[in-house]
């Protein structure tokens, strides 16, 4: 694990928690140090400050996400909710606010943990493409086209599409795409909100007027095949 707070006594009690789930941690301190040890390294996850000096926490997530899939759980100041949305969208994979619970953050990175295992398994494990119309998933390769062009989707945008994918014409309420697709339990249902717009954007022709991904009003989303 990556733990990047420049605040010490911060990071050493987050630190401390991880470790006695039995993980191995490297603190950073500043966003150049994190991207200098997550490129040296390879950390399985990263705990990551916004509010960080130099290059601050959104933007070492754009940069981490540029280069890897490797889950980021954001420690956000309470009432942020714009950094926080911010984040998501750069493909964060989950957030905790402080003041907060270690018990906690050491809960959440548990379970991000276990769906990038989950997701990672998954690709060992040959299928078929998964089609609708000019839309093809790879799921093996986890790679997305649309038409001849490749899509740029960060991995949890994947983990929704292929979800969808695989079940058309039914309406899922934000719980549960918390729980089928994320693998939480608990969690605010803005970030499927966000998700599903950033996919919007990627699949839909009119991202104002989708077709394939349906608001089902007082429920949820609905994926509706194009073909």
């Amino acid at each position: 694990m990556l733990v990047v707070d420049d605040d010490a006594t911060v990071a050493d009690v987050v630190r401390r928690y991880l470790e006695r789930d039995g993980y191995e941690v490297r603190l950073a301190g500043d966003g150049e140090t994190a991207l200098r040890l997550a490129a040296a390294e390879a950390p399985d996850l990263v705990v990551l400050d916004l509010m960080l000096p130099g290059i601050d926490g959104l933007e070492v997530c754009r940069r981490l996400r540029a280069t890897s899939d490797v889950p980021v759980v954001m420690l956000t100041a309470l009432g942020e909710e714009s950094d926080r949305i911010a984040g998501l969208s750069l493909g964060a994979d989950d957030y905790v606010t402080k003041p907060f619970s270690p018990r906690e953050l050491a809960l959440r990175v548990g379970s991000v943990l276990r769906r990038a295992r989950g997701a990672a398994a998954e690709v060992a494990e040959p299928e078929p493409l998964l089609r609708d119309g000019d839309l093809e998933v790879d799921v093996a390769a986890r790679r997305a086209y649309r038409g001849s062009a490749e899509l740029a989707l960060t991995g949890r945008e994947l983990d929704l599409l292929v979800f969808l994918l695989r079940n058309p014409g039914k309406a899922f309420d934000r719980t549960e795409l918390l729980d089928r697709v994320w693998g939480w339990t608990f969690g605010d249902h803005s970030t499927v909100t966000v998700h599903v717009r950033r996919l919007r954007e990627k699949i839909e022709r009119d991202p104002a007027n989708p077709l394939r991904i349906s608001t089902v009003w007082g429920v949820g989303y609905r994926y509706d095949r194009a073909d």
